[in-house]
C-alpha cells in the first residue's frame, strides 16, 4: 500500500496532483478542489511538502477543513473521497475529486472573497475570464454559430500563422474592433475549435488549434 502513495509523491505536482504541507485556510483549498472538478479531476495529498518530503497530518483537523472547503466554499458544493496513508510513520491524507460533467462549473472565493471559476493548468490554478465562460456556455447550450470570414478573422489568422499566440488587447489593436465584438469573434472561434485559450502565470493568450 505504501508503494502506491510513494509512487504518487514521486510524480511531483502536475495537472491532476497537488501537494499541501497542511491546511490553514479552507477557502484556499476550495480553489484547488474547484479547479480539479472543472478540469480533469485530481488528487490533493495533504501532509506532503512541495518538494515531496513528508510532513504528515495530525488528527482529523485537515479532513474537516477539506469538508468545509467542499461544502461551504465551493458553489455548488463538491463530493470528495479521502483515504489516510501511513508512510515513514506519518499520516498522509489523500483527497480525490472527480471531473464534473459539463452541466455546470464550480466557483470558489478568490483572495478578496469573490466567487470565481478556477481551472487547473499543469500544476497551477487559474481564474478563467469572460471569454472562457461565454465559450463554455455556448458549447453547453449548443447554440448555432454563423461565422463570417471578414477582415478581423483574416487579420487574426494571419497574425497567428506568423506568431504563436495573441493577447486579447493585441487582437483589439490589430482588428480595430470594440471589446464586445472582439470578444464575440474569439468566443465563436473557440467554440468551433479553431483557436484555443491558453492560461499561464503571466497572461492569457489565444493560439491556433493544430489539426492532426
Amino acid at each position: 500500500m505504501s508503494e502506491y502513495i510513494s509512487n504518487l509523491i514521486n510524480q511531483g505536482e502536475h495537472q491532476k496532483l497537488d501537494f499541501k504541507h497542511s491546511i490553514s485556510d479552507s477557502k484556499k483549498i476550495a480553489r484547488s478542489l474547484a479547479a480539479f472538478a472543472n478540469t480533469n479531476g485530481g488528487k490533493l495529498l495533504i501532509g506532503v511538502r512541495d518538494n515531496g518530503s513528508i510532513a504528515g497530518v495530525h488528527g482529523d483537523e485537515e479532513y474537516y477543513m477539506v469538508q468545509a472547503a467542499a461544502d461551504m466554499y465551493c458553489k455548488p458544493s463538491l463530493y470528495f473521497e479521502t483515504k489516510a496513508w501511513n508512510l515513514l510513520g506519518k499520516t498522509i491524507l489523500e483527497v480525490s475529486i472527480a471531473k464534473l460533467n459539463d452541466d455546470f462549473l464550480v466557483a470558489a472565493p478568490n483572495k478578496e472573497g469573490v466567487f470565481r471559476v478556477y481551472i487547473r493548468v499543469n500544476d497551477q490554478n487559474f481564474i478563467v475570464n469572460n471569454i472562457y465562460l461565454k465559450a463554455w456556455n455556448k458549447k453547453k447550450h449548443g447554440d448555432g454559430i454563423l461565422i463570417r470570414y471578414d477582415e478581423p478573422e483574416r487579420q487574426l489568422f494571419e497574425y497567428l500563422n506568423e506568431n504563436k499566440a495573441i493577447t486579447f488587447s493585441r487582437f483589439i489593436k490589430i482588428s480595430g474592433l470594440s471589446r464586445y465584438k472582439a470578444e464575440k469573434v474569439l468566443v465563436n472561434l473557440i467554440v468551433l475549435d479553431l483557436i484555443k485559450i491558453v492560461f499561464s502565470e503571466n497572461q492569457i493568450v489565444y493560439e491556433l488549434v493544430k489539426s492532426n
